[in-house]
């Protein structure tokens, strides 16, 4: 499965950005669309262990957190949202890459 993601740092994710707010009003509009929650907050993302995602780890402060999603748009929604951010897609699960929702 195609996992996109949202990363920056925790303290950028959870307290500076209205990230929260985001998040329920996007859970608001699911539930009245009668979607399926296809996106998680993850502190610090497993994911970034892996050796692929080294150089990008070194890029974002850390503790990180990402959120991470099934949808293509909702991410790219996130990134125009919160701008200073990185983006990125992986697939999983892979042989580094288990539980895409993971923390470590």
């Amino acid at each position: 499965m195609n996992y996109y993601y949202v990363l920056a740092s925790e303290r950028f994710l959870t307290e500076v950005e209205p990230l929260a707010e985001v998040l329920r009003e996007r859970t608001r509009h699911y539930q009245e669309q009668g979607q399926e929650i296809d996106f998680f907050l993850v502190k610090r993302p497993a994911f970034l262990e892996a050796p692929e995602f080294q150089e990008i780890k070194a890029k974002c402060p850390q503790p990180a957190a990402a959120v991470i999603t099934t949808n293509p748009e909702f991410a790219t929604f996130l990134k125009l949202r919160l701008e200073f951010v990185l983006t990125g897609h992986f697939s999983a699960p892979s042989a580094t890459i288990p539980d895409p929702l993971a923390s470590v």
